[in-house]
């Protein structure tokens, strides 16, 4: 890749990072209910989880899906539905005493690394980046650095939206407004799944 290339595969990867979607949902309620060092794990199983997704979608796990569409649309929809499953879980959730917080537990690193390959927007990511990025056939070290560059802007760029649920905490004082937030937090984890499902 070239040095110009390889800048706007960059600006590529952090506004698809950044730009809200299921994992930016998840931190964002995580951070508000757990804190961001509990959060941490979550944030380091997305950024190796996605940057191994990219790393073998270049690989040639991409024409796995040209070749079988099938594989494609039933992750898309097993995604989904799980989605789902999550914001329903969270618009019921109500705010977190120091007790709960402490017996329960955030997604982990290895959910987190497991989720990316039923996150349908993770998929269009990694589709998209190869396709656009190493349209061609291209060295393994090409698709390594593609991977790499996710893995190491993933984290702080996802953790953001942690930083932001934290932020959230000292706003949202009372179980009322916790409850408001959980609720909107769900609907744009809903809503995340529009332009994918009907894509």
């Amino acid at each position: 890749m070239t040095t110009e290339q390889l800048l706007a595969f960059c600006a590529f990867a952090v506004i698809t990072l950044v730009t809200p979607g299921p994992n930016n949902m998840m931190v964002l309620a995580s951070g508000l209910n757990y804190g961001f060092v509990r959060t941490l794990p979550h944030l380091a199983g997305i950024a190796f989880g996605f940057a191994l997704m990219v790393f073998l979608t270049g690989a040639g796990l991409h024409t796995v899906f040209v070749r079988l569409p099938v594989i494609h649309t039933v992750l898309k929809y097993v995604g989904a539905a799980y989605l789902l499953w999550l914001a329903w879980h969270l618009a019921r959730s109500g705010p977190m005493d120091d007790e709960r917080r402490g017996r329960e537990r955030p997604m982990g690193f290895i959910g987190a690394a497991a989720f990316q390959w039923v996150n349908p927007k993770a998929w269009v990511m990694a589709v998209g980046a190869i396709s656009t990025y190493l349209p061609n056939a291209s060295h393994l070290p090409d698709v390594a650095l593609l991977a790499v560059i996710y893995g190491m802007l993933g984290a702080p760029c996802i953790g953001l939206w942690a930083g932001f649920g934290v932020a959230m905490r000292r706003v949202l004082t009372d179980a009322r407004s916790v409850r408001i937030f959980n609720g909107v937090a769900a609907a744009l984890l809903v809503a995340s799944l529009y332009p994918i499902l009907v894509e």
